[in-house]
């Protein structure tokens, strides 16, 4: 076990480089998300983590919900989506104004950013994070009702 789990610096903080977390791939992927990805700033990261956030969130509001079988169901999907990215943007901002410490590296994050280690950060990221989520959000909406118009089939049929 200990061949496979070991200390990454001090044993006593927690910190352990396990296969999984030390791996090249591992790193690889997570250094290149917004959040880790060296070189963005606090509001180009809270951007691109908003604009996944607010498109993802739309289908599962526009399927899920109990208008899913009415002519509003897509609306509804949108909507609280959008409601959702504001609550965690209010949430954002109320970490950033509670005091934000720096980032701890580990063994997959070595050079945590340092535009998210003040509450100016923060704040920056949170407000970018509101924009990118409500854009997103409206990105999925209106790629949900191309699709549900049957622009592509109508393409498809003059082809074939």
């Amino acid at each position: 076990m200990t061949d496979v789990v070991q200390p990454a610096g001090d044993p006593q903080i927690g910190n352990l480089a396990t296969p999984i977390n030390s791996s090249g791939f591992t790193k690889a992927l997570i250094n290149n998300l917004p959040a880790y990805r060296p070189g963005l700033s606090a509001q180009r990261r809270g951007l691109e983590v908003g604009m996944a956030h607010g498109y993802l969130l739309f289908g599962p509001f526009a399927y899920t919900s109990q208008f899913r079988n009415s002519g509003v169901g897509d609306l509804v999907g949108l909507i609280e989506a959008v409601i959702l990215v504001v609550i965690l943007t209010v949430c954002l901002s109320l970490y950033s104004s509670v005091g934000v410490k720096k980032p701890i590296a580990t063994v997959t994050t070595p050079n945590p950013p340092e535009a998210l280690a003040t509450s100016e950060g923060w704040s920056e990221f949170a407000g970018s994070f509101l924009v990118g989520g409500i854009g997103g959000a409206a990105f999925a909406y209106l790629v949900f009702q191309v699709f549900k118009s049957g622009v592509f089939e109508t393409f498809g049929n003059l082809a074939g």
